[in-house]
């Protein structure tokens, strides 16, 4: 069978920041406790939120994108995902259209409806004025229905929807909560594992939305396989890759390890912040995160970088990406002036900024193939090393992300989405 149905929504915003992934998360927990299977996925390069999005619904989250991925990745995704689920959500990035692809590309190319939470806050009758240009600058747009977000009271509510069209649903209305809300800092919304209440937050998002919002099932969308497979070879059996997975390194897609795991590749995770020892391994994978908020911890952590740089010294394979990298440097200082003296593989040093450095679509011609991904940090590094090879924005972004290759390290800002290429990717960790 080439077609699934299943109920989907899209949800979006007019901009950053509008609760997005608070209404995702209700939704997806409110359906969960009625005993429906939720598959959620994420428009977009983004690591943080579907991080809050696994704790609400259970399930493995995974990236929609169809620049990095490519339209026939993600309707394989969405097909899987339609073979097991109740319902299918989609957490859109940024506002509805913003950036080249966006959330609103998603939504027609798969036929998604959309669900638009606006923050109405500051807001009373504009609303309708706000909801009325989502729902139709686009003819082509399937639209759902919008929803106010961080609302006072049931005036505020009836003032918001007083001159919204008939035509147009409105779906509910969630009040402002310090109990629902979700802490941010300089990468965005913190990850679940550093927010102890998470469940309970979620849980309330949920009564919230049983109390104020829309309960019925959305229209089911019929999610179809693409016309051929992803031929992914087993380029990488046997290969032991040790991954770095801990509060410090945590930035990983998921469908990054399906890939290593798909070509064959067996993965054994580890801890820089607290492993003594490195796994047993041909090859070794470095993925971002946050090793500037724990700089004194790595740093002191002389077993384990004594562990990588004899792994680096013996010829083995590493991949090392953004907070990686940061990590494979001389020293890191952070926003307060405290350095932290790290691996020391690539003779450079990095220091954190107050303002956003990079963020940016990439795609790179390595030796061992094209590759596409992102860039976003708030770092600046100085290396002597000459890259040997530059990233390029599809959307005409001046960044350029260089890449450095030194032995067997491959080291860069950029945040691969391995996907892309799983045969440059094979390359890359390949004893």
């Amino acid at each position: 069978m080439n077609s699934r149905y299943c109920p989907a929504l899209l949800i979006s915003a007019p901009a950053s920041g509008q609760g997005k992934t608070t209404v995702t998360a209700a939704l997806a927990a409110y359906h969960r406790s009625l005993g429906r299977v939720v598959r959620v996925f994420k428009t977009g390069a983004d690591f943080i939120d579907p991080t809050i999005l696994e704790q609400a619904c259970g399930h493995p989250v995974y990236q929609l994108d169809l620049w990095m991925g490519g339209e026939a990745h993600c309707r394989e995704l969405l097909y899987r995902a339609a073979e097991e689920a109740d319902l299918i959500l989609v957490e859109g990035v940024m506002g509805l259209f913003d950036g080249n692809p966006c959330s609103a590309d998603v939504a027609k190319r798969f036929g998604i409806p959309v669900l638009a939470v606006i923050d109405a806050g500051a807001m009373a009758q504009s609303f309708a004025a706000m909801a009325y240009g989502l729902s139709r600058l686009d003819a082509a747009l399937p639209f759902y229905g919008v929803v106010a977000n961080r609302t006072g009271s049931a005036l505020h509510v009836k003032m918001l929807t007083e001159r919204l069209p008939v035509t147009l649903k409105f779906c509910g209305a969630l009040p402002r909560s310090a109990q629902i809300s979700l802490p941010e800092r300089h990468l965005g919304l913190l990850p679940a594992a550093e927010l102890p209440d998470i469940d309970q937050r979620i849980a309330q998002a949920a009564k919230l939305w049983a109390e104020q919002c829309e309960t019925n099932l959305p229209p089911a969308v019929e999610f179809s396989l693409p016309l051929a497979d992803a031929d992914i070879r087993c380029e990488l059996a046997g290969v032991k890759i040790a991954v770095a997975m801990d509060a410090a390194f945590s930035f990983l897609y998921r469908a990054n390890l399906d890939v290593l795991e798909a070509m064959g590749a067996e993965l054994r995770f580890f801890s820089p912040l607290n492993d003594s020892v490195l796994p047993q391994a041909d090859s070794l994978y470095l993925p971002g995160g946050y090793p500037e908020l724990h700089l004194k911890k790595l740093a002191e952590n002389t077993a384990m970088l004594t562990e990588i740089r004899s792994h680096y010294a013996a010829g083995k394979p590493i991949l090392a990406e953004c907070g990686g990298m940061l990590y494979a440097l001389k020293s890191l200082t952070d926003a307060q002036g405290n350095v932290g003296n790290f691996l020391g593989l690539l003779k450079g040093d990095a220091v954190m900024r107050p303002r956003l450095s990079a963020l940016a679509l990439q795609s790179v011609a390595l030796p061992q193939g094209e590759l596409r991904g992102h860039t976003f940090h708030y770092s600046s590094m100085v290396t002597e090393l000459p890259p040997v090879a530059r990233g390029v924005c599809p959307n005409g972004s001046p960044t350029a992300e260089a890449v450095y290759q030194q032995l067997r390290l491959t080291a860069s800002y950029l945040h691969l989405y391995f996907p892309s290429n799983p045969h440059a990717v094979a390359q890359l960790f390949l004893p």
